[in-house]
């Protein structure tokens, strides 16, 4: 396996941290974190993570037998004790590449070849040690094994020279982006081709700061599929600079997260609508009708909360069944979101009672021409079963500002003018006080 490979799970490694704490659950961070887990333990190569003053942090499992040493974090080991002719531990400018003699807990000695890398935005660095007196007849099973891994994670390592534009994917990558692996030569204008329209200036954005500032790149963005399918990945990397501190490419890791954006999707859906009829819940009302205050104050407009509770549900409900009462339901919300402007919202709260918010209003004529429109509606006769039914409509309305000035008042207002107008026949609707047919 090559070293892009090793430098690209690395840097998937050093992305863990964020990226656990900011996907979208514990379980997902946990799913997150034993995937690199997985990764770094296929890994026959040593990895050895050192501090600023060159102790030892972590050796991973293929270190710790490389150098008969505990596995994992150890204490009081230097990396002398490891690469005792090492120039690490005598040449500042620390070369990236090098081969020297290492040392075993037992005194042997053995040849190793090691890169160097440091960690983006920290004082540790990470050795990449390959045992050079290991004859390794299980190269390409190795490499098979690792593509494997990545594949059935659904995360791909990818490596982007700046300076000439070259593009380095490996195989999951290319399934990420709709392509069989070595279809197409990966390019980053292929790969800018690809992201959705509207994500693009905001990962073209992130890259080049980046590049400018060294600042971890991290977006989630989707991408369009050359047969129009749309998914959404998670992309996080960092910047590798030569020695006179000059960026010279990109390296990172990136991630199908389409299940878990469609998972948060539906619990947001559920979280803010009615699961029967679709339509905004109390929770979306209340936040739009403040809104809507909001703008009729700025615009010295009018704004009506409408209070809705069906007459003769209960009965259709109680003869022919829940199933029945239910499509009564249904085709009320569909009757009165086609009843009002598509700028307006209706909401189902609770049971058979519905709200309607009507915005940009200069007058109480247009509150009576809409309230006679949503009774007419809703008493459209109604086909059921072998049945035709009629359902009515009681109507309660409060306007802002005229009958109150905040929130809650207006809904109070409104619910017990609905009450009222119930209370007093059928299919009649009440404005605060006053009552109208």
């Amino acid at each position: 396996m090559t070293y892009v490979d090793y430098l690209s799970i690395i840097f998937a490694f050093v992305a863990v941290g964020a990226l656990a704490y900011s996907v979208h659950s514990r379980r997902q961070a946990r799913t997150t974190l034993n995937v690199f887990d997985t990764l770094i333990a296929n890994i026959s190569d040593g990895i050895v993570t050192l501090g600023a003053d060159g102790s030892v942090q972590a050796l991973n499992a293929a270190a710790a037998e490389m150098f008969d040493q505990p596995e994992g974090a150890v204490s009081g080991l230097r990396l002398a004790d490891l690469l005792p002719d090492g120039p690490e531990n005598t040449d500042k400018t620390q070369a990236t590449e090098y081969r020297s003699n290492a040392m075993r807990s037992n005194g042997t000695t053995f040849p190793v070849e090691v890169k160097r890398l440091m960690l983006p935005g920290q004082n540790e660095r990470v050795l990449i040690v390959r045992d050079l007196s290991r004859v390794r007849p299980d190269a390409h099973e190795e490499e098979q094994r690792f593509k494997q891994s990545q594949y059935f994670a659904r995360i791909g390592t990818w490596d982007w020279r700046v300076d000439t534009d070259e593009l380095y994917w490996s195989d999951a990558i290319y399934g990420m982006f709709g392509y069989k692996p070595g279809e197409v030569t990966p390019t980053y204008s292929l790969f800018c081709d690809a992201v959705h329209p509207d994500d693009k200036e905001r990962v073209r954005e992130g890259e080049i700061r980046c590049i400018e500032t060294g600042q971890n790149h991290d977006e989630e963005y989707r991408v369009v599929w050359p047969n129009g399918t749309i998914r959404w990945l998670r992309e996080t990397g960092n910047v590798i600079k030569d020695e006179a501190g000059e960026t010279v490419k990109m390296m990172g890791v990136v991630r199908d997260i389409t299940e878990e954006r469609e998972e948060v999707d539906q619990i947001r859906d559920l979280a803010f609508h009615d699961p029967l009829t679709r339509l905004p819940n109390r929770i979306i009302f209340e936040d739009r009708l403040s809104r809507a205050i909001e703008r009729a104050n700025r615009h010295q407009k009018q704004v009506a909360v409408v209070f809705i509770d069906l007459d003769g549900f209960k009965q259709i409900n109680d003869e022919l069944g829940h199933a029945a009462g239910d499509r009564v339901l249904v085709n009320t919300g569909q009757r009165l979101v086609n009843a009002v402007r598509a700028t307006d919202t209706v909401a189902r709260i609770g049971g058979d009672e519905f709200t309607i918010i009507l915005e940009d209003l200069d007058n109480d004529a247009e509150v009576h021409g809409v309230a006679k429109k949503i009774i007419g509606t809703v008493s459209t006769p109604m086909e059921l079963g072998d049945g035709t039914y009629h359902v009515g409509a009681s109507l309660g309305i409060a306007i802002y500002p005229e009958h109150a000035r905040t929130l809650d008042t207006l809904i109070h207002i409104a619910d017990q003018a609905m009450y009222a107008a119930k209370a007093t026949g059928t299919n009649l609707y009440r404005i605060g006080w006053e009552m109208a047919d």
